[in-house]
Order: structure tokens, then sequence, then C-alpha cells
């Protein structure tokens, strides 16, 4: 049976992942300190082959027994977060992802660094492919998270060339999906309340700007296979179907069946105006595509926060 480690394991993208590979058959180790994680995304999970540990991962990370693989999704991840946790975003992007390496170098384990499309900062290339390198301004709010997940892929590559680790990194563009939270200053998560709510629905500019949505089973799925491969240089996984921030808003609207109308609000600093994944690699390297529809992924979305809504009345 299988052992992995996966840091950041009880927030959204971890808990998922989690699940994913209960169900392949691995005993599952989630770390997480719960700065933005929350042991609610986990309660389900709990079985002998289960087994949650507090700790920050900037710090000495000692597992006994064996491990074969380390997931190290530990981080904040929404633009919320990022920027009123600049100096955590940047220390778990550096010594979190020192530490996590270190750990898959002794146990001799497989290791996946999960990265972004926010290494490409605001492109000049569209869509994205891996081989671009980026237009990241690193000293602007955003570049806290850019720089550190820009960091987190130099650092695993030479750890790769130069220590010989079986290391993966997955680009992760857009993703959305159950247990994400409320109001995290991301589209959706914002977009869904307030449409629930009947309030205003919040756009940040015009709402040109672009972004591709992935649900989140999809993104999961992509990321065990490139796991499982043999290749170690950056792969985009996401869903390469574009549409305008003002669209998506528009979707939840009707599928929320909700009274809300649009109101807009300045654009934030270094705001990426296009984002789009080319997935050529991914669907030849892996034989991997999204699978999910946006519409299907979404009333499954809408469903989850309906539910957590009512709760917290």
């Amino acid at each position: 049976m299988p052992r992995s480690l996966v840091t950041g394991g009880a927030g959204f993208l971890g808990s998922h992942l989690c699940e994913f590979l209960l169900k392949k058959g691995h005993q599952v180790i989630a770390m997480d300190n719960l700065l933005t994680g929350t042991i609610a995304n986990i309660e389900h999970l709990q079985c002998e082959d289960f087994k949650f540990i507090k700790q920050d991962v900037t710090e000495y990370i000692y597992l006994a027994g064996p491990i074969d693989y380390v997931f190290h999704f530990a981080s904040p991840a929404s633009p919320l977060d990022y920027l009123q946790l600049p100096i955590q975003t940047l220390k778990v992007g550096a010594l979190g992802t020192h530490k996590a390496l270190g750990l898959a170098m002794a146990k001799n384990a497989g290791f996946l660094l999960a990265s972004t499309s926010e290494v490409y900062g605001d492109p000049l290339i569209h869509p994205q492919t891996e081989e671009y390198w980026g237009n990241v301004n690193p000293v602007g709010p955003r570049g806290v998270y850019d720089e550190a997940k820009r960091f987190g892929e130099a650092i695993t590559m030479a750890y790769h060339r130069y220590k010989n680790v079986n290391t993966k990194i997955v680009r992760i563009f857009n993703t959305y999906g159950p247990r994400m939270r409320p109001n995290d200053g991301r589209a959706i998560p914002a977009f869904v309340p307030q449409a629930l709510r009947n309030e205003p629905i919040t756009i940040f500019g015009d709402g040109s700007q672009t972004r591709s949505f992935c649900y989140v089973d999809d993104l999961i799925e992509g990321i065990y296979r490139l796991m499982m491969s043999d290749y170690h240089e950056p792969v985009n996984i996401g869903n390469p179907h574009e549409m305008t921030i003002k669209e998506m808003a528009e979707t939840i609207i009707r599928l929320t069946d909700s009274k809300s109308e649009l109101v807009t609000r300045p654009l934030p600093v270094d705001d990426p105006k296009v984002r789009q994944p080319d997935i050529t690699l991914a669907r030849t390297l892996l034989g991997w595509e999204p699978k999910v529809a946006l519409e299907q992924g979404l009333t499954q979305t809408i469903a989850w926060f309906k539910k957590v809504l009512a709760q917290s009345r």
C-alpha cells in the first residue's frame, strides 16, 4: 500500500487530493497548520488509512516509516490570503518547499510541487505554454505569491538535477468546486454567495479580463497522472475554455435564478488581463484533458455553497 504525504492537506485542493489518494488505495498523511485550511474539509476522511498532523511545513518534518509520495500543496492560495499573509506565503514557498524536498530525498519518495499559473504573471503570450517565462512584477503586492512559486519551481528542479530526487511540477490554473471558502477573494466563491443572497455581485474592473475555470475533480486526476509519470519539467493542468469574468458572473446569476445585479470596483494592482492554459503537453504526455462541463461543475459547487450558507444562519 503506497504511503503519501499531502502538505496543505486540509485546504481546498489538498483535501480533495487526500480523498482521491485514499480511493486509490494509499495510506495518506495530511499535514497542515490550519492557517487557511480547516479540519471540516477532512473530517469525512477519518479512517485507519488516514492521519492528520497539525504542523507548519516551514519547520523540520519528521515522519517515521516509509513515504512513497510527497505532494506539496501547502500555501495560501487566494489573493485575499496572500495579500494578508505575505511573509507566511513567501516562507512556505521557500522554506516549506525546501523542507518537503528534504523529506522526499530522505525517503527516496516521488515529489510533486503544486505550482501555479501565476508564475506567468500578466502574460504577454496567449494562451500560456510551459515554455513561456512569464511577465511578473517581483515587487508588486502579488509578487509574494508569484515569486514564492517561481522559487519553489527553481529549488524543485535543483533537487532533481543535483540530488536526483524524482520531482514533478504542476502549474495549476483557476480551479473551483466544493470546499472553497466563501469570499476568499476568488471569483466563484465570491459570486456564488452573493448570487444566493441576491446581493450585488462585485466585479473588479469592467469584467472583460478572462480566466479559464477547471473543476476540481478533473484537476486532481491530472495531478495524480503527472505524479505517476516520468516527466520532470512543469506541466499546465487546467481547463482551456476561456471566458470573461463578467460572463462567469452572468452564468452564476442564471444558474442560481438570482436577482443580483453587477457592480464594478477598481481593478487590483497587477491583476492578469488574460489567463488560459495551453494543455497540449498534458494531453500528449498524460492523456489528460478536463471532462466536467462548466455548468455541471457550477451546479455542484452552488449546491455546496447553499449547504454552507444554510449552516451559517
